[in-house]
């Protein structure tokens, strides 16, 4: 996985909010805050049931991944206390999955760290966005990633 240490990835694993980041073809960006699991390979975050605009399908996002597959997923960590700033940058190719394994092993990460997602009417049964990163930054203000 790109090379990121243990400290990194249980980072990756803990952080409950990160932003997606895709483009149009044209290169028009879009980014929006996401739910996200990450199982060591792939990171994944649903298009659920909550409320949208549109449907799904049709939301920016998905319609960005299929003239683009190039994302970017940033989680970041803040405190008042600066020598705790952290964040991970993720680059590489999303694509959607609606059915198979991966979309069953996503689904399984997502309501094992959001229970909400149990309580919803559908309980996790939306397409599934999934990130394979190519390329990491991460940084932070301490060594210590523990802190």
């Amino acid at each position: 996985m790109i090379g990121l240490s243990p400290e990194e990835q249980a980072f990756l694993r803990r952080a409950r909010v990160a932003h997606l980041a895709t483009a149009s073809a044209d290169g028009t960006p879009h980014v929006v805050p996401v739910c996200f699991a990450f199982d060591g390979i792939h990171l994944f975050t649903a298009i659920d049931a909550k409320p949208k605009r549109v449907p799904g399908w049709n939301l920016r996002r998905v319609k960005n991944l299929r003239e683009n597959p190039r994302v970017s997923l940033i989680v970041d960590h803040y405190e008042e206390d600066w020598s705790r700033l952290r964040f991970a940058l993720i680059a590489g190719r999303g694509d959607v999955v609606d059915a198979g394994t991966d979309w069953e092993h996503a689904w399984d990460l997502l309501r094992e760290k959001y229970p909400q997602y149990q309580a919803m009417h559908d309980g996790g049964s939306g397409p599934i966005i999934r990130i394979l990163p190519e390329r990491a930054v991460v940084w932070q203000a301490s060594r210590d990633w523990a802190k």
